[in-house]
């Protein structure tokens, strides 16, 4: 700790002076017309000498003094005022997490049967290699990519145990700059807030191509499709694998098609995020067919996956990036490289959720029960999504067409509602949102559709 001296002198006669007496005439001090903080002043040191007295203080300085305090996060920060507000109508739509019809966190039944067996069998807690689990990589790029896909067969497919979707994305940002120096990502406008924050904290460049309109609440395709177009030769272009995250909007299997040809002619690297598998539709295979339509084609790419959403491990964060290579080979020698930056980063990944998911995916009888809760919490959103749209439309007798939100799909809905509107809910109508209009579904009750959505038509009608 650095510290600052200050000599005080005086003109008294020589003498010793006690701390006591230091302390007794601090007062004095303080008027004089010194100005130092007398919270961080430490009288340290008192000297004499021949007609005069000095007293020399420290005053502790930190050397972090020039750090300047961190913006709140705006998707975490919403929660943290929900917690503070005391209204009994309050809703925390801010957070993508799933919650019960009664708004309760939900431990997914097949998540307890696993971790009952990890106990039966008394597994330990010994290192993981850096790559991770080998049966946890085996199973997700199976579920990802399809069991029977030669790509698997021919060890194509580079997969390596990540920190749940945001590592994964951060490992193969460190990648893209170590290998690819120079190239840039493509990021839809919008897109999950914490995109951005992993390629800058790489220092991979990005820009953004067209995704939302705002005119039809709806997919700007030719948009997306121009300047995809326009971006530099070889540039990775990030796709949400399915639901959108914020809009909620995806393109047809047709549009995939589109965007598949224009990145092939282009010669980019399709990256896809993939944080929904089957939490989206219901359907593993369906929400997972953007990615297989592009890897059939033979084409190099990469995908980051999350079981966050899908198995509601949140806290275990777990997760892979998986790259598909042209050869085995090249497979062999990315995964290596995958291994080298992961090694200092945070040397090894964590076990207990990689067990998780190993031990459901692996075993026919609870993957078949994994599959029925995700259909039933799909269902759950689907539901409340319905429910909505209907009281929006009985309620809001102005004309306005509210169908975008049964066009969209996934845990979110984009509502259009700008940065005011998204204001007057919360501080009106206690309705936690992240101000860019997106609201999560999946904390939604059918409850409370209907104090939602009269929320959502003062909000659009009354706020410019």
């Amino acid at each position: 700790m650095a510290s600052t001296m200050l000599s005080l002198a005086s003109s008294a006669p020589s003498a010793s002076l006690s701390m006591h007496e230091f302390h007794k005439g601090k007062a004095n001090l303080w008027s004089s017309g010194l100005s130092f903080n007398r919270e961080k002043i430490n009288p340290l040191i008192i000297t004499k000498s021949f007609g005069r007295t000095s007293m020399v203080a420290a005053v502790n300085v930190s050397r972090f003094e020039g750090i300047t305090m961190a913006p709140p996060d705006p998707i975490l920060g919403v929660s943290e005022a929900f917690k503070a507000d005391t209204n009994e109508m309050k809703l925390n739509l801010g957070v993508g997490a799933y919650r019960t019809e009664e708004l309760h966190p939900y431990v997914l039944n097949v998540v307890k049967k696993a971790e009952n067996l990890m106990l039966e069998r008394g597994e330990n807690k010994e290192y993981l290699p850096i790559e991770g689990l080998a049966a946890f990589n085996k199973v997700t790029a199976e579920l990802l990519f399809g069991a029977d896909n030669p790509l698997i067969e021919q060890q194509k497919v580079a997969t390596v145990q990540g920190l749940s979707g945001t590592g994964s994305l951060r490992l193969a940002a460190a990648l893209i700059e170590r290998y690819s120096p120079g190239a840039q990502v493509l990021i839809s406008s919008p897109t999950w807030g914490n995109h951005k924050n992993i390629f800058n904290d790489a220092r991979v460049p990005w820009s953004e191509y067209r995704y939302y309109d705002p005119r039809t609440v709806g997919l700007d395709f030719e948009g997306m499709i121009a300047d995809i177009k326009a971006a530099p030769e070889g540039s990775f272009v990030l796709l949400h694998g399915c639901a959108h995250n914020p809009t909620g909007i995806d393109p047809t299997p047709e549009q995939w098609g589109k965007i598949a040809d224009v990145i092939q002619e282009k010669n980019h690297i399709p990256f896809f995020d993939v944080a929904y598998q089957g939490f989206a539709s219901g359907s593993l295979d369906e929400d997972a067919a953007s990615v297989r339509l592009f890897a059939a084609r033979g084409l190099e790419l990469l995908v980051a996956q999350s079981y966050s959403k899908n198995l509601g491990l949140y806290a275990e964060r777990i997760g892979a990036m998986n790259v598909v290579c042209a050869s085995a080979d090249a497979a062999a020698r990315v995964k290596s490289q995958l291994k080298r930056l992961a090694r200092p980063m945070y040397s090894n990944p964590p076990i207990h959720g990689a067990r998780i998911v190993a031990n459901v995916v692996g075993d026919p009888a609870l993957f078949n029960e994994w599959k029925a809760e995700m259909e039933m919490m799909a269902g759950r959103i689907k539901n409340v999504r319905q429910k909505l749209y209907d009281s929006l439309t009985a309620k809001d007798k102005s004309g306005k067409d509210w169908s975008f939100i049964l066009k969209q799909i996934g845990m979110f809905s984009f509502t259009g509602l700008n940065k005011a509107q998204s204001e007057n809910m919360t501080n009106k109508w206690h309705v936690y949102m992240t101000k860019d209009g997106r609201i999560s579904l999946a904390g939604l009750s059918l409850a409370k559709c209907e104090y939602l959505a009269d929320a959502i038509i003062d909000s659009f009608h009354n706020v410019s």
